[in-house]
């Protein structure tokens, strides 16, 4: 069937634009056809496959390719299924379209089409609607969830000849994992030997809960209280644990100091100036991060006082206070759920742009608060949802943490912790993640990891496995092959490399072998996210 249009209005006959004649285009009809069933045999694809080659892999793999260590099969029997190996996964369909803008860095833009629960042993229908802005080739990608995050490399040990050794084994050490997983802290944990040998042994990145509020360190005008927050800080120093600060401001009018709603502008802005002086400069050096003006999508305390760009001014003097810490904003419902126009995607991304455009330059972060559950809202997460915003808030090219990770408390918590973890962990933009979970004796803010024991709980379990599976353990030393290879699977981060040689190498005297021995080692340092995709080890006698 055709289509007819003279200007919006269309009929049958076909198209004609500008209702100029002679100018005819046609198209097939609209298929409103969707199937949520997972079938054991695919029905055709809607227009015969449209623009893809091969849709049906009538052809083998033509046209298809993996990337990363997914790997495609195309097995032919009685029936021909395309499926995941095992599970079930969502997926998602990305076109990557050529740049046209060659002042851009970027070489290929990703416009996210579409999602879909692909199962193991059967067929799952993915439809979806898109416009492309572009006149260049593009490429339909197929994404699967936790492929990121890790990378196989080549290692090639040589000697000083730059021939392959055949005689020396691989190892590998991490040093410090690229992705910061972390949890809150209170003052328990400088008073309660257990939670704190349980703390410990876990983390190296933390947050306080309360104790750097502006509420909490100046209750009442002039008089100020940083005990419990350096104490915090000289244990966590101590442990090698790395901190962020939360929080400088908040624009919730709820959440400020008793004494300062009856100030005056005037009065307001310099209450303003000296907590940032008093509170970034205290600190300065010490930490990460710092969250600024807290919850500034969804308040605007600050800013109805004190004018549009108060936000901008605070986030100035923070950064001209501590230049070595990034200021984050920080708000919650923009990854949990999708019903809160006030921090969607969109709106945060045009709130960093209003900064920006009030004259603050400086640097950035990102931070979603993660309380999944809050709110009255389905503690069960949109996993779709979570990655579309990721993919959108990523075009930012800022950092991104999730800053107060939690699920309220339901039956499924746990595996609802293990889901989210695993989706934030895959996304290549998301640095770290801190769970809300500080100990207290009457129980925690909204989610615990323990007991009053310090036993882990099911969501200290599912937190324990997936760090156990996130980092590195060094397996035993593998043997080069007959060129000098060896491959590893890392999961980002940096590492140590330890090559062992058993014997000398060949042209080695006997007065060589003597003096080093039978095991020669040499190590060698490298970032698996940076380092190419084949590193040489060269051995050299000293």
């Amino acid at each position: 069937m055709a289509w007819y249009c003279r200007g919006w209005t269309c009929g049958h006959e076909g198209i004609r634009f500008g209702g100029l004649p002679g100018f005819y285009a046609h198209a097939v009809p609209y298929d409103y056809t969707f199937i949520q069933e997972c079938l054991a045999k695919p029905l055709v694809p809607q227009y015969n496959g449209g623009i893809v080659i091969n849709p049906e892999l009538n052809e083998g793999l033509k046209g298809w390719e993996a990337f990363g260590e997914t790997t495609v099969k195309h097995v032919e029997s009685n029936d021909a299924w395309l499926r995941v190996s095992r599970g079930n996964a969502d997926v998602a369909a990305v076109f990557k379209t050529q740049n046209d803008n060659e002042k851009k860095k970027e070489r290929e833009t990703d416009i996210s089409i579409g999602w879909v629960k692909a199962r193991s042993g059967c067929w799952s229908m993915l439809k979806a609607g898109f416009v492309v802005a572009t006149s260049t080739t593009a490429r339909l990608i197929f994404k699967f969830p936790f492929q990121a995050r890790k990378r196989r490399v080549k290692f090639r040990v040589l000697d000083q000849k730059n021939r392959p050794v055949q005689n020396a084994t691989v190892s590998f050490k991490q040093i410090k994992p690229k992705f910061s997983l972390g949890c809150t802290i209170n003052p328990n944990v400088l008073t309660n030997a257990a939670y704190r040998n349980w703390f410990t042994s876990r983390f190296k990145f933390t947050v306080f809960e309360n104790e750097l509020k502006w509420y909490i360190n100046e209750k009442t005008r002039g008089v100020e209280n940083y005990a419990d927050a350096d104490a915090l800080t000289e244990f966590a120093k101590a442990q090698g644990i790395t901190i962020r600060g939360h929080n400088v401001h908040w624009d919730n009018p709820d959440l400020q100091p008793p004494w300062v709603g009856g100030l005056s502008p005037a009065d307001l802005a310099a209450a303003v100036d000296k907590r940032i002086n008093s509170v970034v400069g205290r600190y300065r050096g010490e930490f990460i991060h710092w969250d600024v003006v807290n919850e500034n999508l969804h308040f605007n305390f600050f800013e109805s006082k004190l004018g549009a760009n108060a936000s901008s001014i605070i986030y100035q003097k923070a950064n001209m206070i501590d230049g070595e810490m990034t200021p984050f904003l920080n708000d919650f419902g923009t990854i949990e759920y999708g019903d809160d126009a006030a921090v969607s995607p969109a709106k945060y991304l045009q709130r960093i742009a209003e900064i920006r455009g009030q004259g603050y330059e400086g640097p950035l972060g990102i931070g979603l608060e993660g309380h999944f559950g809050f709110l009255s809202h389905s503690n069960a997460p949109n996993l779709p949802h979570i990655r579309s915003a990721l993919d959108q808030l990523a075009s930012a090219k800022l950092p991104i943490w999730v800053t107060e990770f939690d699920v309220g408390p339901d039956p499924n918590q746990a595996k609802y912790v293990d889901e989210i973890l695993r989706e934030l962990q895959s996304h290549p933009a998301v640095e770290g993640v801190m769970i809300w979970g500080a100990w207290t004796p009457n129980g925690c803010y909204r989610m615990c990891l323990t007991d009053n024991n310090f036993n882990n709980l099911a969501t200290g379990d599912a937190v324990d496995k997936i760090m156990s599976e996130w980092r590195y353990v060094p397996e035993l030393p593998t043997a080069v092959d007959s060129n000098g290879y060896v491959e590893a699977s890392l999961f980002h981060g940096q590492y140590e490399a330890q090559v062992n040689l058993m014997r000398s190498l060949e042209g080695e005297g006997e007065r060589e072998r003597e003096r080093k021995g039978d095991e020669y080692t040499k190590l060698h340092n490298f970032d698996v996210e940076e380092a190419p995709e084949e590193v040489h080890f060269r051995i050299h006698f000293e």
